[in-house]
């Protein structure tokens, strides 16, 4: 009977390991594929391990220096995302911001760099909506996660004047994504 459940065990711990491992494109508020919120610099190293991990690390702490950056890529050279701490220059600082290169990182709704505005409404709240100078940005806080629009997708009065409210309503349904981005 011990060994009956010792190796039922080990089945139920193996196949819940592999369907981790089954979709590491997986976005969710928190965590996207092996990241989490709570992951820190130094251990990107042992994460990306299989990968590529470029970093770029800014150079001093002014205004104008740029922040510390880490790029992945697959084998293969294709890049995945790209990472930003939050603070310059610390190992064990966690990741403040997260761009999606790769398409294949979705949510768990299935929302990623190749939907449109319609199908981030119906699979996922919105909870803000930006104006900018040249972009649309409609933020999703139950995956921590931001998109964003270029204006010359929208009609033509709303592309001008980043003082305008923007509704939902006003942004056509079959608007691109031009970035997705992941903020903790």
């Amino acid at each position: 009977m011990k060994r009956i459940l010792f190796s039922l065990t080990i089945l139920i711990a193996a196949s819940s390991c592999s369907k981790e491992e089954e979709n590491p494109f997986l976005i969710s508020k928190g965590t996207i594929g092996k990241l989490t919120k709570d992951t820190t610099v130094a251990e990107l190293d042992a994460i990306f391990a299989n990968d590529s991990l470029v970093k770029r690390i800014g150079e001093g702490d002014y205004a104008q220096a740029g922040s510390d950056m880490y790029i992945v890529y697959e084998k293969g050279g294709k890049r995945l995302f790209s990472l930003v701490p939050k603070e310059q220059h610390d190992p064990d600082e966690t990741i403040a911001d997260i761009q999606i290169f790769d398409g294949r990182f979705t949510s768990v709704k299935g929302i990623g760099l190749k939907s449109t505005f319609k199908d981030i409404t119906e699979n996922h709240k919105i909870d803000k909506i930006e104006n900018t100078l040249r972009n649309v940005v409609i933020f999703v806080n139950e995956l921590d996660a931001y998109f964003t629009i270029d204006k010359k997708e929208l009609p033509a009065d709303l592309r001008y004047d980043s003082t305008v409210k923007i509704e939902a309503t006003q942004i056509p349904d079959d608007a691109e994504i031009k970035f997705f981005m992941i903020s903790w």
